[in-house]
């Protein structure tokens, strides 16, 4: 689990933020996406309705670079409603990025480190 708990800062190139959710929250998760993707012209990945990677809960990746990231990590946090967003950046080092250089929006959940 990342005990790095602070509010993500714009220092890398790339960045994936991974929306959380669960049957409950599928919906609001899902148009959440949908608009970040929209508003902010970004690739949305797949509504994964099972743990993928290192993920233990239901998500969606969203992929963006530093200079989307300054309007899109405020308008997540102001509009996630309660849902988890992990974001990380894409550094190559996927151990790092998932742990030392990540940021949580809302409550962190241990992460599956394992395949890393």
């Amino acid at each position: 689990m990342n005990s790095y708990k602070q509010y993500p800062v714009n220092v890398h190139k790339a960045y994936h933020a991974h929306i959380y959710f669960d049957k409950n929250t599928l919906e609001h998760a899902t148009t959440l996406s949908n608009q970040a993707g929209k508003l902010f012209g970004l690739e949305i990945g797949r509504i994964h309705q099972k743990p993928m990677g290192p993920h233990p809960m239901w998500s969606c990746q969203i992929l963006f670079h530093r200079m989307q990231f300054d309007e899109l990590i405020p308008w997540l946090n102001e509009n996630r409603q309660g849902l988890t967003v992990f974001v990380h950046p894409l550094t190559g080092d996927d151990i790092l990025d998932h742990t030392k250089y990540a940021y949580w929006l809302g409550e962190s959940v241990e992460l599956n480190l394992v395949g890393l």
